[in-house]
């Protein structure tokens, strides 16, 4: 079996306007898809971050990709690696670089299906076999500004994300709450924690993310603020020693998926004792393969490990949902953006989170197919949205044209 064809193709499906310590989403979220087909006439999928960039990259990378054995992935990511030797800089998300670790992890995954679908086994089977059978994933909660038809609302204060909290749970039945901060004054956001405890009580864990806006003393003084009431602590403040800093007196975890992001990051953050656990992504790791080994390494250093997620449809939560099944160390609830998308590019429309858990598909491969008609639509999207880089603080300033980020400062 070689592979003989890779099909890239970038979509735009619709985003709500949800709030970050980056900014405000877009009106829509982009995403690329890629096929690997093959001469035997399997066709498999990948879905990864999306833009120019990458549709750039993988054009450029296409004579190393096809015509290669599916099953040779180590060789294909030494010549993506020996091609481009730099890491990519900023966040992979932001679709201004895309490097060969994300190239590589798209490929892969995209690879994996084919290797499923032609001998009848699961993704996960192939990554060592499934310790469980239903992955846990936690709400993730957003406030908001409004946009027409989105359904939500605004959600700026902290009865509000209560309201959405309530939403989440009725809707989908989940067991963890996550909070993305970095939006409000800091009080205020540890105020919608607060709340949230009362509400939910002590048997629903709940996690604060402020993308690393505060500075080391506010988080000193909101982690003491929030003794006992959270799971974690997410990127408070912005890099390894900052981490370092606050972990050393804070009364819970610090996570990560912003000061460690790559292996080349561990060493440090373990010398420094700056993280508890890490948030896991095989479209930043280097796919899946690499993301069940960083499990191993969590273990042995002790690490939890958790998921990270960001804005992305049913083949990535199929991915997502596969690898996580295969990692013993993955023993929080995940995160996903996957109930604020409403459009999907797989067929049968999209994927069900009952009692907050996801199923591992029972099919071969990762057990999705590719829905042409809805690619076909999300592409043309894609084409009049005008969007080819993610870039959420220009649409915040559409709003406050002064609005600046804060890093590490708040």
């Amino acid at each position: 079996m070689r592979i003989a064809e890779l099909r890239v193709t970038p979509i735009a499906v619709k985003d709500p306007p949800l709030r970050s310590a980056f900014g405000l989403h877009a009106p829509f979220a982009l995403r690329t898809i890629v096929e690997v087909v093959t001469d035997e006439g399997v066709v498999g999928l990948g879905e990864t971050y999306g833009g120019e960039a990458p549709q750039r990259a993988f054009e450029a990378v296409r004579p190393l990709v096809v015509g290669r054995d599916p099953y040779e992935l180590t060789p294909l990511r030494v010549a993506l690696e020996s091609r481009d030797g730099d890491r990519p800089r900023g966040w992979a998300w932001e679709a201004r670089t895309f490097g060969p670790t994300q190239l590589f992890g798209t490929v892969e995954v995209a690879c994996l299906d084919a290797i499923g679908k032609a001998t009848g086994r699961r993704v996960c089977d192939l990554l060592g076999g499934a310790v469980r059978e239903r992955v846990d994933f936690a709400a993730y909660l957003f406030f908001k500004q409004t946009r027409e038809g989105d359904g939500w609302g605004e959600v700026l204060t902290p009865d509000a994300v209560v309201a959405e909290a309530r939403t989440m749970r009725e809707r989908y039945g989940y067991g963890s709450l996550k909070l993305k901060g970095g939006v409000l004054e800091p009080d205020r956001e540890a105020e919608a924690i607060l709340c949230l405890r009362e509400e939910f009580g002590t048997d629903v864990p709940l996690r604060l993310d402020p993308n690393a806006a505060w500075s080391v003393e506010t988080a000193h003084r909101i982690a003491a603020r929030l003794a006992g009431a959270l799971e974690y602590l997410e990127d408070p403040v912005p890099g390894i020693d900052g981490m370092s800093a606050v972990a050393a007196t804070a009364p819970m975890p610090l996570a990560t998926n912003m000061c460690v992001t790559a292996f080349a990051h561990l060493p440090e953050a373990i010398a420094k004792r700056a993280v508890a656990i890490v948030l896991t992504d095989h479209h930043m790791w280097g796919g899946m393969r690499a993301t069940v080994e960083l499990g191993r390494i969590c273990r042995v250093f002790g690490l939890g490990v958790s998921m990270h997620s960001n804005s992305h449809l049913g083949i990535s939560l199929a991915a997502m949902t596969h690898v996580a099944a295969a990692i013993p160390e993955l023993t929080y609830a995940c995160d996903t953006h996957y109930p604020w998308q409403v459009e999907d590019v797989i067929e049968g429309g999209k994927l069900a989170i009952r009692e907050g858990a996801v199923e591992v598909p029972r099919g071969p491969g990762l057990g999705v197919e590719l829905d042409r008609d809805a690619l076909g639509t999300l592409h043309e999207q894609y084409l009049r949205s005008g969007l080819v880089v993610r870039d959420d603080v220009a649409e915040m300033r559409k709003l406050e044209p002064d609005w600046r980020p804060h890093v590490g400062d708040w």
